[in-house]
C-alpha cells in the first residue's frame, strides 16, 4: 500500500485508476445517502435534523484525519529533509480545509434546532474553529510565499503548532462542560448508536475518504508539475 504512494508509482496511474476511483467514491456516497436519507430511522428526541449526521461526523472525522496527516507528514520533512511529506502535506490540506467548512456549517444547522442557536462559543465549536484557521494560516504560507523552501519552513511550523489542537478538539466534551454532546463511537467501548444508523455512518465515511484520495491523487501529481516547470525537481530525490 504506501509503494502507491511513491512519486514514480503516483505518475504511472493512468485515466482508467481514476475513472474506476471516482465511479467508485460516487457509489459509494450515492448509497450513504440513500442510507441515511431514506432507510435509517429517526432520532426519538431530534426527528429527522438527526441525519444531518451522516455528512457531519465524516467530515469532522476526516479533518481532524487530515490535519493530522499533515502535521506529521511537516515533522517528517522537517527533521529527515524527505521533503516528498511536504508535497503530501501541501497536497491535503485544500482537502481537509474544506471538510473543516463543512462541519462548521453542517454543525451550525444541527445546532439551530438542537440547542435553539447556530453558534455558541463551545469547547468543541471553538477548538473546531481554530482548526479551521490553522488550515487558512497553512494554505496562505504557500500561497503567500514564492520561495519553496521558505514556504516549507512557515506552513511546516503552523501544521506541527496546529496538532495541539486535535486532541483538545477530541476531549472537549471530556475536558469541559460543553453543548455538544459526548462521542458516540470510541475505540474502546461499544459505539452508543444503533447499527441502523451506524452503517450509514460507516459508508459515508469511506465514500468521503475515497473521495479525498481521489482529490489527493489529482493535487499530488499537479504539485509535483509545478516543482518540475519551477526547475525544482531535484528537492525530491
Amino acid at each position: 500500500m504506501l509503494d502507491l504512494f511513491q512519486l514514480k508509482k503516483i505518475f504511472q496511474l493512468g485515466d482508467s485508476f481514476f475513472y474506476w476511483l471516482k465511479i467508485l467514491f460516487m457509489s459509494i456516497i450515492i448509497f450513504g445517502l440513500i442510507l441515511s436519507l431514506f432507510v435509517s430511522p429517526k432520532d426519538y428526541l431530534q426527528g429527522d435534523t438527526v441525519r444531518i449526521m451522516y455528512v457531519h461526523v465524516p467530515a469532522s472525522w476526516l479533518s481532524l484525519i487530515i490535519f493530522s496527516a499533515m502535521g506529521i507528514s511537516s515533522i517528517i520533512a522537517l527533521i529527515f529533509k524527505i521533503r516528498v511529506f511536504t508535497i503530501y502535506a501541501k497536497s491535503l490540506a485544500p482537502i481537509g480545509f474544506t471538510f473543516s467548512l463543512i462541519s462548521i456549517f453542517t454543525g451550525s444547522l444541527w445546532g439551530q434546532p438542537t440547542w435553539g442557536t447556530f453558534w455558541t462559543w463551545d469547547a468543541r465549536l471553538t477548538s473546531m474553529l481554530v482548526l479551521v484557521f490553522f488550515y487558512i494560516f497553512y494554505i496562505l504560507s504557500w500561497k503567500l510565499n514564492k520561495n519553496f523552501f521558505s514556504a516549507e519552513k512557515y506552513s511546516s511550523i503552523i501544521a506541527i503548532l496546529g496538532l495541539a489542537n486535535i486532541p483538545i478538539i477530541k476531549f472537549s466534551v471530556e475536558w469541559w462542560n460543553t453543548l455538544h454532546q459526548p462521542a458516540s463511537i470510541k475505540l474502546t467501548e461499544a459505539p452508543a448508536i444503533h447499527s441502523s444508523m451506524l452503517m450509514p455512518l460507516f459508508i459515508m465515511f469511506i465514500g468521503f475518504s475515497l473521495f479525498s484520495l481521489f482529490v489527493f491523487f489529482i493535487r499530488y501529481k499537479t504539485e509535483i508539475l509545478k516543482l518540475k516547470q519551477n526547475k525544482i525537481k531535484n528537492i525530491l530525490k
